[in-house]
Parts: C-alpha cells; structure tokens; sequence
C-alpha cells in the first residue's frame, strides 16, 4: 500500500521545451523509489475526440522524450507514468500544440560594412529533421523580420526595420562610426515574435560620396599612365623584334666579287699559274796541259796562274747564269 501511494505521487510536474518545432517532453524523477523503474508516454489527438491515446515511446529510462515525430499542425494531449514491475502510477497529463508553443529561435545573421552603409543578410531559422532542414516558413506561411539598430556606447533610440526579405542595408548612417544590430523573426498571423540574434557590431565607413578632386587625380593618372605605357611598350616590343631578327637572322652581305667568282669558276683546273722551272746548266771542266822548255817554266806558271784564274771566273759565271729564269734568257 505504501508502494501504491508512492506511485500516485509519484510523477511530478512535467513540461515540454521546444524550439523551432524540436520538442522534448521532460519531467521530474521520483524522490523515493525501488527497483528498475521505467517510463511510458503516450499521446492523443484532440481534433478527434473518438481517437485513443498511442504509445509514443515505451520501457523508457531516462526522464524525457523526444515527441518531434508528432505533426506540426495537430492539437495533443501528451500522458507519461511511472512503472515498476506490477506497479505503476497514476497518468500525468499535458497538452501540446507545436505550432502555437514552440519557440522561434534567433536566425543567422551576417553583417558587412560598405560605402558608409551596413549590409545586413539573415536566414533561418530552420527546422531541423533526420535527413534535412526546412525554414520554418514553410509551416507558417507569412514570414517576417525585425532589424534593431543603435550606435554603440551611446544613449540613442533603438531604430526599427521590419522586412519580408532576407537582407537589408541600412543607409543614411555616420561615417566611421560603430552600430550594433539585432534580428528577430516575426509571425504576425500567428501573433509569435522570435528570439533576438546575438549582438553584432560594425564600424562604417565614408559616406560613399567620392570628392572631386579625387575623381580628377584618377582620370588624369590614368591618362598619363595609358600616354607613357603605349610608347614604352611599343619600342621596347621594336628593341626586342630587332635584337631577335639580329641574333636569329644576321644581316651580314656576302662580297660581290666573291659571289660573282662562286657562281662562275674558271674552266681550268688550276686557278694560279705554275712558277717557273729553274734551268739547270750541265758543264765539263777542261784542263789543258802544255808541254814548253824548262827556261820558260816561270813564264808558264805565270799562265797557268792565269789559266787558273780565267777557269774560276768562268766557274762563277756560270753558276750566275744557272740562276736567271730562261724567260730572262731569251
């Protein structure tokens, strides 16, 4: 008996957090118990009175359950007990209706600053499935979002942007100056306003307006850059075509005279003529010897010195003569 009434009390209060359709019934554990205890949750729909309550997960041992696998656009009374081999208690019951109670999350937000502008892009949130996500527009049908604005460490007005499209720039801002920006999805049909995303802040830049004196330091360097770069790059383009054309093509001229002696050599076969044969003189060398008296001994000693020396004079004549040509003799 004493079990019994243990169990009727045994199940606490009980809840459901949910968060972009994500929903987790949860409730509290016994403070006195024995044995294995287990858990059984069961649901039913109120569009249907006739229905009877299903299981929705059995046999459970931790004190929550995942009912995301129950239709977004149905109406539901959800009961869990406590069991424990013969004995249970009593159903605790709670009512869900996941279009209307759960809670719409931040969305993703990205800022870029530009042109003395902030660009602002959103999306999200999505519901998350097994397999895939799909934005929660797709259940809701009419989508909006809240853009709020304000400059940074200051004491100014939040500024407020509502859009049905996923970006937004906010223009008319002060120049190098930090903003701050927040986004919330919007439902109106529904009457649900979703959770602000996390703060993001942002500097700005010029006011986009560009002077004039830069517009003209432009026009007039890119006039003088396009009047030095097309004659550079022309002759340097006429240096490099020349320097090519000369080292792979010389313009070196072959001498007239040699061209005109290739092209009609002579018919001989020796082009010099021969130098001319030296003429050899071929001689005897005669001694005369004369028998005279003994008185005229000196005397004809005195001629065959004569004799001797006439003899050698001739002898260099003749070796003169060997050498003049015989051109030179004729």
């Amino acid at each position: 008996l004493l079990l019994a009434l243990q169990f009727s009390n045994w199940i606490g209060d009980d809840e459901i957090i949910s968060v972009n359709l994500h929903s987790i019934l949860q409730w509290d554990t016994p403070r006195f118990h024995r044995g294995n205890i287990s858990y059984t949750v069961q649901s039913k729909s109120i569009n249907f009175p006739g229905d009877r309550y299903e299981n929705v997960s059995t046999n459970l041992r931790l004190t929550e359950c995942d009912i995301s696998s129950l239709p977004a656009y149905g109406d539901y009374l959800l009961r869990v007990r406590a069991e424990s081999e013969n004995n249970h208690s009593d159903w605790v019951t709670i009512r869900f209706k996941p279009m209307d109670d759960t809670v719409i999350g931040p969305p993703d937000v990205k800022v870029k600053s530009e042109s003395g502008s902030l660009h602002v892009d959103f999306t999200g949130p999505s519901s998350e499935h097994k397999y895939d996500k799909w934005h929660l527009k797709q259940y809701y049908g009419s989508w909006n979002y809240r853009i709020l604005y304000w400059k940074k460490d200051s004491n100014t007005e939040v500024t407020r942007i509502d859009t049905e499209h996923n970006s937004e720039i906010l223009s008319q801002l002060e120049p190098w100056t930090i903003y701050c920006i927040q986004v919330q999805a919007t439902i109106p049909e529904w009457n649900k306003t979703g959770k602000l995303s996390r703060e993001l802040c942002e500097q700005t830049t010029h006011n986009g307006v560009t002077p004039v004196w830069i517009i003209v330091s432009v026009l007039v360097g890119s006039v003088l850059s396009v009047v030095i770069s097309v004659p550079v790059c022309f002759f340097s383009f006429l240096y490099l075509y020349r320097l090519t054309k000369h080292v792979f093509c010389p313009s070196y001229v072959f001498p007239q005279h040699l061209k005109e002696f290739l092209s009609n050599p002579p018919s001989g076969s020796q082009i010099f003529n021969p130098l001319p044969q030296e003429e050899h003189l071929f001689y005897d060398k005669l001694t005369i010897v004369s028998k005279e008296p003994q008185n005229q001994s000196e005397e004809s000693g005195d001629e065959a010195s004569k004799t001797a020396e006439h003899l050698q004079d001739s002898e260099q004549e003749d070796s003169n003569s060997r050498t003049v040509p015989a051109s030179e003799k004729a």
